[in-house]
């Protein structure tokens, strides 16, 4: 997709989102959009673009990393469950309590008796969220071999995104197909009628993001955001700049 089209495109989209982060607020809600993949499949790119505009006091980011010693001895689910909406803020998981179901699974992270157990015991979970009132929406965002190898190189070849290259990367390349095996078991256990998966076609990103961000958009009745009218006044007296002595920042550009 041409970047012209695509910004035509996402500007009202993202007029929308204000709007919903609005009515989320003024209505109270909770809700939390989990975004899983393969490796560089889009997901952190679909979640920035999302947030560029909106508040972060509520709509917020959780990307957990590697659960510490004592988080491997609590519930599997409990260091998500931190992370948790409030009433009136949005959290967006770049990743979420599936690693379970795909990263640990294939990697061997954990055994195949929590793996099962996970599969069991995570439609109860989210029946529990979403009967306590959660909004919780699922996105798969499914990209081919040939299009992971193209942002894998492109990864490689970028000093900007070279840190997003790691060993984990490589290894699951060579292990495409235990990580579709447990994509499709992951997607057949979990996907329920008060929380089903939704599959988004990752291979064109800009595509992607707009799909994605429409789709979400649909799943929630918002209305749009009225803000009363203000009408700015003009500072009284002269202004008192920082004394010319403090330490500024040298002005190089």
């Amino acid at each position: 997709m041409k970047k012209d089209k695509y910004l035509e495109a996402l500007a009202p989209l993202q007029k929308e989102l204000v709007a919903l982060q609005q009515w989320i607020q003024d209505q109270g809600l909770r809700v939390v959009v989990v975004f899983e993949g393969r490796d560089a499949a889009g997901k952190g790119g679909i979640i920035k673009t999302i947030t560029a505009n909106l508040n972060p006091r509520h709509v917020k980011v959780a990307a957990l990393g590697v659960p510490t010693e004592r988080e491997e001895g609590q519930w599997y689910f409990q260091r998500y469950v931190a992370h948790l909406p409030a009433k009136g803020e949005m959290v967006l998981f770049d990743r979420s309590w599936y690693n379970r179901a795909g990263v640990e699974k294939v990697m061997g992270f954990c055994s195949e008796q929590q793996y099962e157990d996970f599969l069991s015991a995570c439609p109860t979970f989210e029946k529990l969220l979403v009967d306590d009132g959660i909004v919780l929406i699922k996105y798969w965002l499914n990209v081919s071999p040939d299009e992971q190898q193209k942002r894998f190189q492109a990864r490689l070849d970028s000093p900007l995104k070279r840190w997003k290259f790691s060993q984990m990367d490589l290894e699951g390349r060579e292990r495409w197909q235990a990580y579709a095996h447990a994509r499709d078991r992951m997607l057949k256990d979990t996907d329920s009628r008060h929380c089903p998966w939704f599959i988004v076609d990752a291979n064109d990103k800009k595509k992607a993001r707009l799909n994605c961000i429409s789709h979400l958009l649909s799943q929630l009745p918002y209305r749009p955001a009225h803000y009363p009218q203000v009408t700015l006044g003009e500072v009284k007296g002269k202004e008192l700049a920082p004394d010319k002595d403090c330490n500024w920042v040298p002005e190089r550009y």
